[in-house]
């Protein structure tokens, strides 16, 4: 479950640092002597001294669990590279498939009833989701909520459980840099993998995202760690593991915790997370744009834009006004600010400590609502029922467009056309293959991959669907459907 970003690469992440503490080496020698000699060389006497992370793995471990995903898009459909049928049905394109992918990555449970935190990469455009615990129990998981701006996103097991183990987050503003951190996960699917590592930077801006503030760490890092959890030395949850330098050793990227708390809520109750927003363009205010601009402060958000009609605008706000504070907070950079403001409450006021040509004064602004630029609500409605769908029988849809049905020879140009079937599934049972189209369902027209997956949906447990597909070439076959 990797992802690029230049000169970032979205990865899988875990800490690897085999160094211990310089205060533990310190004791070593006093506390070797206190062991009896015996034949032992003082290089071992020296070396069993030295302190064990083991009792916090041990209490920690059991809550950190491997998340193994199939997702629409991405790799070559199983079972399909060398048929000319596909091609043909595809004009020969393998980019414009929509297959199911194999994907694996970490997480780690914060409730007993099953909640999980993970990357929202991990999960996203998932059809299917298994949380796999330390113990060897595996569970099916659906999605609660997810934040593609920080990368995060919250699982919750389907079935009934109590009593999970569980870890807590702690409070990543306290790390210094050069503290110690541990992660576990599941790199290369080695589950339940330890590793020790330091914090290296903290509040790193690595153009992921507009809310950037990453802890760096110098880690060693491995595909399937991504969304595992990096533990400070009392066992508590810091970070995120997310992200990797490209071609980089030993620099790693967690999402903080503190920012992890503050959407967890959101996250849990409505599925995606509401932000507030000033409609402005903002930079760095520098040392030497403060001289330019003639201020007598060199830290700061200098706005660069005012969009018409934004909160900012009404609040009187103009371009090239520099804001230092917010209700009372000191800014010290755009990214800060930006951040600072995202996690308020939409319709709340906010004071503004702002320079204007030079002059300090406050500015009252009622913060608005950021505009879902993403499509996160949108795409979330419009996929429930599709991936429900595939959940439930083993299939993953779109819809038939103009293009594909005179390429493949389809009579009909609408319908829900299948691209892909999991082995195995009732939807395999049925018969039913990628590249078909199916044009009704229980008799009734089905032209929209919505349609087919809201009639699956509605479908007793138990009961048998009976599809009306096409395939190309214009031959058309009934199959039934068995719902699980």
């Amino acid at each position: 479950m990797n992802r690029s970003h230049v000169p970032f690469r979205r990865a899988v992440v875990a800490a690897l640092l085999l160094a211990l503490p310089s205060a533990a080496l310190a004791q070593a020698p006093a506390a070797a002597a206190a062991q009896p000699a015996g034949n032992l060389q003082p290089a071992t006497r020296e070396a069993q001294a030295l302190p064990s992370l083991a009792p916090l793995v041990e209490s920690v471990k059991t809550a950190v669990v491997n998340v193994d995903v199939q997702a629409r898009g991405g790799g070559g459909m199983r079972g399909m590279e060398d048929n000319p049928l596909f091609d043909r049905f595809f004009g020969g394109g393998r980019g414009q498939r929509e297959p199911l992918r194999q994907g694996a990555g970490s997480g780690f449970i914060i409730e007993p009833s099953g909640i999980v935190l993970t990357n929202n990469h991990v999960v996203e455009d998932a059809v299917s989701i298994t949380v796999r615990l330390d113990d060897g129990r595996s569970f099916a998981a659906t999605v609660v909520g997810r934040d593609p701006l920080t990368d995060v996103a919250l699982v919750k097991i389907k079935d009934k459980v109590e009593g999970l183990p569980t870890v807590k987050l702690g409070d990543s503003d306290a790390l210094r840099v050069g503290d110690w951190v541990v992660a576990i996960g599941n790199p290369f699917g080695l589950a339940s993998s330890v590793s020790l590592g330091i914090v290296s930077a903290r509040a790193r801006d690595i153009g992921a995202g507009p809310y950037d503030e990453f802890l760096q760490t110098d880690a060693a890092i491995n595909p399937g760690n991504s969304g595992g959890p990096l533990f400070n030395m009392r066992g508590e949850v810091v970070g995120i593991n997310t992200a990797i330098v490209g071609g980089g050793t030993g620099i790693g990227f967690a999402v903080p915790s503190n920012l992890v708390k503050a959407l967890v809520p959101q996250l849990e109750k409505e599925g995606s997370v509401t932000r507030a927003w000033l409609g402005v363009g903002i930079q760095d205010l520098t040392r030497d744009l403060a001289g330019a601009l003639k201020l007598t402060v060199t830290e700061g958000a200098i706005l660069t834009q005012i969009n018409p009609s934004s909160p900012a605008s009404k609040a009187g706000l103009k371009a090239d006004d520099v804001v230092t504070a917010i209700d009372g907070q000191a800014v010290t950079s755009g990214g800060q600010f930006t951040r600072i403001v995202a996690l308020k409450k939409p319709g709340s006021v906010s004071t503004l400590t702002v320079y204007r040509e030079g002059r300090k004064q406050d500015v009252k602004v009622t913060l608005g609502t950021r505009p879902d630029l993403e499509g996160v609500a949108q795409r979330k409605s419009r996929d429930e029922q599709e991936q429900e769908s595939s959940r439930r029988v083993g299939v993953s849809l779109k819809n038939l467009d103009a293009r594909t049905a005179q390429q493949a020879g389809f009579s009909d140009k609408q319908g829900a056309l299948i691209t892909d079937v999991v082995p195995g599934s009732p939807a395999a049972s049925a018969q039913l293959e990628a590249g078909m189209v199916v044009v009704e369902a229980n008799r009734k027209a089905v032209k929209s991959a919505e349609d087919l997956a809201g009639a699956i949906r509605a479908a007793p447990e138990g009961s048998t669907l009976l599809l009306r597909v096409a395939t190309p070439g214009g031959a058309r076959y009934l199959r039934a459907l068995r719902i699980p």
